[in-house]
Protein backbone atom coordinates (compact mmCIF):
# COMPACT_ATOMS: atom_id res chain seq x y z
CA UNK A 1 0.00 0.00 0.00
CA UNK A 2 2.81 2.41 0.92
CA UNK A 3 4.66 1.61 -2.31
CA UNK A 4 1.52 2.26 -4.36
CA UNK A 5 1.09 5.63 -2.63
CA UNK A 6 4.77 6.42 -3.24
CA UNK A 7 4.54 5.53 -6.92
CA UNK A 8 1.51 7.79 -7.36
CA UNK A 9 3.63 10.85 -6.60
CA UNK A 10 6.57 9.96 -8.83
CA UNK A 11 6.76 11.35 -12.38
CA UNK A 12 5.82 8.82 -15.02
CA UNK A 13 7.61 8.32 -18.32
CA UNK A 14 5.21 9.71 -20.93
CA UNK A 15 7.41 8.83 -23.94
CA UNK A 16 5.49 5.56 -24.23
CA UNK A 17 2.48 7.41 -25.60
CA UNK A 18 4.62 9.02 -28.31
CA UNK A 19 5.92 5.58 -29.26
CA UNK A 20 2.42 4.09 -29.27
CA UNK A 21 1.24 6.92 -31.52
CA UNK A 22 4.18 6.47 -33.91
CA UNK A 23 3.53 2.74 -34.12
CA UNK A 24 -0.20 3.27 -34.68
CA UNK A 25 0.49 5.69 -37.54
CA UNK A 26 2.83 3.16 -39.16
CA UNK A 27 0.11 0.50 -38.85
CA UNK A 28 -2.34 2.87 -40.55
CA UNK A 29 0.14 3.40 -43.39
CA UNK A 30 0.62 -0.36 -43.65
CA UNK A 31 -3.15 -0.90 -43.85
CA UNK A 32 -3.45 1.76 -46.58
CA UNK A 33 -0.65 0.07 -48.56
CA UNK A 34 -2.42 -3.27 -48.13
CA UNK A 35 -5.67 -1.70 -49.37
CA UNK A 36 -3.82 -0.37 -52.45
CA UNK A 37 -2.24 -3.78 -53.01
CA UNK A 38 -5.69 -5.43 -53.01
CA UNK A 39 -6.82 -3.18 -55.87
CA UNK A 40 -4.57 -5.32 -58.07
CA UNK A 41 -2.82 -4.46 -61.32
CA UNK A 42 0.81 -4.20 -62.32
CA UNK A 43 1.63 -1.94 -59.35
CA UNK A 44 0.79 -4.74 -56.91
CA UNK A 45 4.45 -5.61 -56.11
CA UNK A 46 5.16 -1.95 -55.32
CA UNK A 47 2.47 -1.91 -52.64
CA UNK A 48 3.66 -5.29 -51.31
CA UNK A 49 7.07 -3.73 -50.80
CA UNK A 50 5.49 -0.77 -49.00
CA UNK A 51 3.73 -3.13 -46.60
CA UNK A 52 7.08 -4.79 -45.91
CA UNK A 53 8.76 -1.45 -45.26
CA UNK A 54 6.07 -0.31 -42.84
CA UNK A 55 6.31 -3.65 -41.03
CA UNK A 56 10.06 -3.10 -40.62
CA UNK A 57 9.43 0.42 -39.30
CA UNK A 58 6.90 -0.94 -36.81
CA UNK A 59 9.37 -3.57 -35.61
CA UNK A 60 11.87 -0.81 -34.83
CA UNK A 61 9.34 1.11 -32.73
CA UNK A 62 8.33 -2.08 -30.92
CA UNK A 63 11.96 -2.64 -29.95
CA UNK A 64 12.12 0.93 -28.63
CA UNK A 65 9.05 0.31 -26.46
CA UNK A 66 10.39 -2.96 -25.04
CA UNK A 67 13.75 -1.32 -24.29
CA UNK A 68 12.00 1.60 -22.58
CA UNK A 69 9.97 -0.82 -20.45
CA UNK A 70 13.19 -2.37 -19.13
CA UNK A 71 14.87 0.97 -18.45
CA UNK A 72 12.01 3.07 -17.06
CA UNK A 73 11.44 3.17 -13.31
CA UNK A 74 7.82 4.37 -13.41
CA UNK A 75 5.70 3.42 -16.44
CA UNK A 76 2.29 5.01 -17.26
CA UNK A 77 0.57 1.68 -16.61
CA UNK A 78 1.48 -1.93 -15.91
CA UNK A 79 4.63 -3.14 -17.70
CA UNK A 80 2.94 -6.37 -18.75
CA UNK A 81 0.05 -4.40 -20.27
CA UNK A 82 2.49 -2.20 -22.19
CA UNK A 83 4.31 -5.23 -23.60
CA UNK A 84 1.06 -6.98 -24.52
CA UNK A 85 -0.36 -3.86 -26.18
CA UNK A 86 2.66 -3.10 -28.38
CA UNK A 87 3.04 -6.81 -29.24
CA UNK A 88 -0.61 -7.04 -30.34
CA UNK A 89 -0.20 -3.90 -32.46
CA UNK A 90 2.95 -5.33 -34.04
CA UNK A 91 1.24 -8.67 -34.69
CA UNK A 92 -1.43 -6.83 -36.73
CA UNK A 93 1.06 -5.38 -39.18
CA UNK A 94 3.03 -8.68 -39.18
CA UNK A 95 -0.12 -10.37 -40.51
CA UNK A 96 -0.44 -7.69 -43.19
CA UNK A 97 3.11 -8.53 -44.21
CA UNK A 98 2.27 -12.24 -44.34
CA UNK A 99 -0.53 -11.40 -46.78
CA UNK A 100 1.86 -9.36 -48.93
CA UNK A 101 4.41 -12.20 -48.89
CA UNK A 102 1.79 -14.66 -50.16
CA UNK A 103 0.85 -12.24 -52.95
CA UNK A 104 4.51 -11.94 -54.01
CA UNK A 105 5.11 -15.69 -53.74
CA UNK A 106 2.13 -16.60 -55.95
CA UNK A 107 2.49 -13.55 -58.24
CA UNK A 108 -1.13 -12.54 -57.73
CA UNK A 109 -2.29 -9.47 -59.67
CA UNK A 110 -6.08 -9.54 -59.23
CA UNK A 111 -8.20 -9.88 -56.11
CA UNK A 112 -11.77 -10.87 -55.34
CA UNK A 113 -14.29 -8.17 -54.27
CA UNK A 114 -14.56 -9.50 -50.67
CA UNK A 115 -10.75 -9.26 -50.37
CA UNK A 116 -10.88 -5.61 -51.39
CA UNK A 117 -13.71 -4.97 -48.93
CA UNK A 118 -11.68 -6.59 -46.17
CA UNK A 119 -8.83 -4.24 -47.05
CA UNK A 120 -11.11 -1.23 -46.58
CA UNK A 121 -12.34 -2.50 -43.19
CA UNK A 122 -8.75 -3.11 -42.04
CA UNK A 123 -7.98 0.56 -42.67
CA UNK A 124 -10.97 1.38 -40.45
CA UNK A 125 -9.58 -0.91 -37.72
CA UNK A 126 -6.17 0.73 -37.91
CA UNK A 127 -7.69 4.22 -37.74
CA UNK A 128 -9.72 3.24 -34.66
CA UNK A 129 -6.57 2.04 -32.89
CA UNK A 130 -4.89 5.30 -33.87
CA UNK A 131 -7.78 7.22 -32.26
CA UNK A 132 -7.81 5.12 -29.10
CA UNK A 133 -4.16 5.28 -28.06
CA UNK A 134 -3.89 9.06 -27.43
CA UNK A 135 -7.01 8.82 -25.24
CA UNK A 136 -5.12 6.53 -22.87
CA UNK A 137 -3.05 9.49 -21.65
CA UNK A 138 -6.15 10.65 -19.77
CA UNK A 139 -8.05 7.43 -19.26
CA UNK A 140 -10.40 8.66 -16.54
CA UNK A 141 -11.90 11.25 -18.91
CA UNK A 142 -12.11 8.91 -21.88
CA UNK A 143 -13.48 5.61 -20.60
CA UNK A 144 -16.72 5.85 -22.58
CA UNK A 145 -14.95 6.77 -25.82
CA UNK A 146 -12.34 4.03 -25.40
CA UNK A 147 -15.05 1.47 -24.70
CA UNK A 148 -16.97 2.57 -27.81
CA UNK A 149 -13.85 2.34 -29.98
CA UNK A 150 -12.92 -1.12 -28.74
CA UNK A 151 -16.51 -2.28 -29.27
CA UNK A 152 -16.41 -0.97 -32.86
CA UNK A 153 -13.16 -2.86 -33.52
CA UNK A 154 -14.91 -6.03 -32.33
CA UNK A 155 -17.80 -5.39 -34.73
CA UNK A 156 -15.41 -4.87 -37.65
CA UNK A 157 -13.65 -8.12 -36.78
CA UNK A 158 -17.03 -9.89 -36.99
CA UNK A 159 -17.83 -8.30 -40.37
CA UNK A 160 -14.45 -9.38 -41.74
CA UNK A 161 -15.05 -12.94 -40.50
CA UNK A 162 -18.31 -12.93 -42.49
CA UNK A 163 -16.55 -11.59 -45.60
CA UNK A 164 -13.90 -14.29 -45.23
CA UNK A 165 -16.56 -17.01 -45.19
CA UNK A 166 -18.50 -15.47 -48.10
CA UNK A 167 -15.30 -15.03 -50.09
CA UNK A 168 -14.16 -18.62 -49.58
CA UNK A 169 -17.56 -19.92 -50.68
CA UNK A 170 -17.53 -17.74 -53.80
CA UNK A 171 -13.97 -18.83 -54.54
CA UNK A 172 -14.91 -22.50 -54.26
CA UNK A 173 -17.90 -22.09 -56.58
CA UNK A 174 -15.81 -20.11 -59.07
CA UNK A 175 -13.05 -22.73 -59.30
CA UNK A 176 -15.01 -25.89 -58.49
CA UNK A 177 -14.66 -27.24 -62.01
CA UNK A 178 -11.61 -25.24 -63.02
CA UNK A 179 -8.12 -24.55 -61.73
CA UNK A 180 -7.76 -25.89 -58.18
CA UNK A 181 -4.48 -23.98 -57.76
CA UNK A 182 -6.34 -20.67 -58.11
CA UNK A 183 -8.62 -21.73 -55.26
CA UNK A 184 -5.66 -22.73 -53.08
CA UNK A 185 -3.91 -19.41 -53.68
CA UNK A 186 -7.08 -17.40 -53.04
CA UNK A 187 -7.79 -19.36 -49.87
CA UNK A 188 -4.25 -18.69 -48.64
CA UNK A 189 -4.71 -14.95 -49.09
CA UNK A 190 -8.09 -15.04 -47.32
CA UNK A 191 -6.50 -16.93 -44.41
CA UNK A 192 -3.84 -14.26 -43.90
CA UNK A 193 -6.31 -11.39 -44.32
CA UNK A 194 -8.70 -12.91 -41.79
CA UNK A 195 -5.96 -13.03 -39.13
CA UNK A 196 -5.30 -9.26 -39.27
CA UNK A 197 -8.59 -8.19 -37.60
CA UNK A 198 -8.05 -10.89 -34.97
CA UNK A 199 -4.85 -9.09 -34.00
CA UNK A 200 -6.65 -5.73 -33.96
CA UNK A 201 -9.23 -7.32 -31.66
CA UNK A 202 -6.32 -8.39 -29.43
CA UNK A 203 -5.27 -4.71 -29.30
CA UNK A 204 -8.80 -3.76 -28.24
CA UNK A 205 -8.72 -6.39 -25.50
CA UNK A 206 -5.39 -5.03 -24.24
CA UNK A 207 -6.76 -1.50 -24.12
CA UNK A 208 -9.78 -2.49 -22.06
CA UNK A 209 -7.89 -4.06 -19.11
CA UNK A 210 -5.73 -0.94 -18.98
CA UNK A 211 -8.87 1.21 -18.80
CA UNK A 212 -10.30 -0.88 -15.99
CA UNK A 213 -7.02 -0.89 -14.05
CA UNK A 214 -6.63 2.88 -14.21
CA UNK A 215 -10.19 4.02 -13.40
Amino acid sequence: MLMRWFRAFLPKEERFFDLFDRHAQVVVQGALALQDMLRGGEETPVFCQRVNQFENDADGITREVLTAVRRTFITPFDRGDIKNLITAMDDAIDQMQQTAKAVVLFEVRSFEPPMREIGTLLVECANLVGRALPLMQSIGNNVAMLSAITEEIGKLEGRIDDLHDIGLKELFLKHRSGNSMDFIVGAEIYTHLEKVPDRFDDVAKEINPSVIAQV
